[in-house]
C-alpha cells in the first residue's frame, strides 16, 4: 500500500498534514477559504507503491488519449495515489483550450469515464472533487466566501482571450465580490515568449492587457500569465486573489512544464466541498 493509501486510511481531516505525513511535496493553497473547502495541487513528485519516490507522478489525460508521458499502468495507480486524499472520484475535464463551465451537478447520472468537454466546472455538492490537469497552463481554484459555491479552471492565452475566468465566476451564480481565487503554479513571464497574434488576442478584449506583456526579441513578447488572470478577474469584480507564484517551466525537479520539455507529463489541481 502507498504512503497516501496508509495516511488516508487514518481520521485525520487535515489535507496539508496528510499530504506531508504521506512524504509529498504537493501544494495546498495558502488562501482564506472557509473551513469545510479543501484544494491541494500535485507536483511530479510522489511515493508509489513499497515507499519508492518517483519523480514522474503524471495524472494522464482523458481516456485513450495518445499524448500521456507516463504509461497507462503508472497513471492508473497515480490516479490511485490521489484516489485515497479525496472524499470520491475526481471530476476529470476533457479540456480543449476554450472557455466552456459545466455544472457538475447537472450531468447525467451513469456518466461513466466520459469526461466533459470543458475547461472549467462548478458544483454546489459535497464530495464532489473538481480537478484541473495543467503543464504550464494557469490552474485557478475559486470558492464562494460561505464556501456554498466552488469552482475550477483551466487558463492557457487561449482560454484567458476567451474568458474561461470570468465564465467561471458568472457560473458560480453568486456575488463575484464574494469569491475568493487561488492561482496554482503556471509558466512566469520570464519562461513564456509569445508572438503577436497571441499579444493582439488579449490586448483586443482589453485594452490594458498590454502592461502584461514586455518585448523580448523580434517580434516575440515575454507573457505573464498571471498579470492576464487577474486582470480579468479584476473586471469579473473578484477582488480576493492569492497565488502561488511558482514557475512551472523554471523548476525541472517539481514541475512538469510542456514549453520546457515538450513531451511531459501533467499536474492537477483538485478542489471539493466537505461536508459538515
Amino acid at each position: 500500500m502507498s504512503a497516501a493509501s496508509q495516511q488516508a486510511s487514518t481520521p485525520a481531516h487535515d489535507v496539508a498534514a496528510r499530504i506531508a505525513a504521506a512524504g509529498l511535496d504537493w501544494l495546498v493553497p495558502q488562501w482564506p477559504a472557509p473551513r469545510g473547502v479543501h484544494a491541494f495541487f500535485t507536483t511530479r513528485n510522489a511515493v508509489g507503491e513499497r515507499g519508492v519516490r518517483t519523480s514522474s507522478f503524471d495524472v494522464g489525460g482523458p481516456p485513450g488519449a495518445l499524448a500521456d508521458a507516463a504509461p497507462g499502468d503508472a497513471i492508473r495507480e497515480n490516479r490511485r495515489i490521489i484516489q485515497a486524499l479525496v472524499p470520491s472520484s475526481p471530476v476529470w475535464l476533457d479540456q480543449v483550450h476554450g472557455a466552456a463551465v459545466v455544472d457538475v451537478d447537472r450531468l447525467p447520472r451513469g456518466a461513466g469515464d466520459r469526461w466533459p468537454r470543458a475547461d472549467a466546472a462548478v458544483t454546489r455538492a459535497t464530495d464532489v472533487v473538481l480537478a484541473i490537469r495543467v503543464a504550464d497552463c494557469l490552474p485557478a481554484l475559486f470558492t464562494a466566501a460561505d464556501g456554498s459555491v466552488i469552482g475550477a479552471a483551466h487558463a492557457g492565452w487561449r482560454g484567458l482571450a476567451a474568458g474561461v475566468l470570468e465564465n467561471t465566476v458568472a457560473a458560480m451564480h453568486c456575488s463575484a465580490a464574494g469569491v475568493l481565487a487561488w492561482l496554482g503554479p503556471c509558466i512566469g513571464a520570464a519562461a513564456y515568449e509569445v508572438g503577436d497574434d497571441v499579444r493582439d488576442a488579449l490586448v483586443a478584449r482589453d485594452g490594458d492587457a498590454a502592461s502584461a506583456f514586455a518585448r523580448g526579441r523580434p517580434g516575440k513578447w515575454q507573457a505573464d500569465l498571471e498579470m492576464l488572470a487577474r486582470r480579468q478577474l479584476a473586471h469579473a469584480g473578484v477582488v480576493a486573489v492569492t497565488s502561488a507564484r511558482m514557475c512551472t517551466a523554471s523548476d525541472p525537479a517539481r514541475f512538469f512544464s510542456f514549453r520546457r520539455d515538450r513531451a511531459t507529463g501533467r499536474m492537477a489541481a483538485f478542489i471539493w466541498r466537505g461536508r459538515c
